[in-house]
């Protein structure tokens, strides 16, 4: 499903662009176990980029709000395939299996963007650079 390329920006688009294609919004969609833990990690992608925004531009700190985001990471992954999509999780691997695709790579990414944005806003450029 997703297109290989040189940049990474441009592979993410290609493959939030085709899971969405394949049904990823769409409740009544036939999924292969593949197609569906490959949107399931691209969803957790995207929260991973706007929490990690959003925390870092609310000046979220500390282990609160690593725990907040985790919870909000799985809620919102169980209800895509338990309500949106009411699928059998067991032909998936289970709720384990579903709860830990692409988690760590969704976390670090997380990470990565609220870490980068709450030292932004905390010190702001004109005072790093002085």
């Amino acid at each position: 499903l997703v297109a290989v390329s040189k940049y990474t920006g441009v592979r993410i688009v290609k493959a939030v662009v085709s899971t969405q294609s394949t049904g990823a919004c769409n409740k009544n969609t036939e999924w292969d176990k593949d197609e569906f833990l490959d949107s399931v990690y691209w969803i957790r992608q995207i929260v991973a980029v706007v929490f990690g925004i959003l925390w870092g531009v609310i000046k979220f700190k500390g282990l609160l709000g690593i725990m907040v985001y985790v919870i909000i990471n799985l809620g919102i992954i169980l209800l895509y395939y338990t309500r949106h999509h009411e699928i059998d999780e067991e032909e998936y691997g289970g709720h384990w299996e579903l709860a830990k695709e692409g988690f760590l790579t969704s976390f670090s990414l997380f990470l990565v963007f609220w870490i980068i944005l709450y030292t932004l806003y905390v010190q702001p450029l004109a005072a790093v650079t002085s």
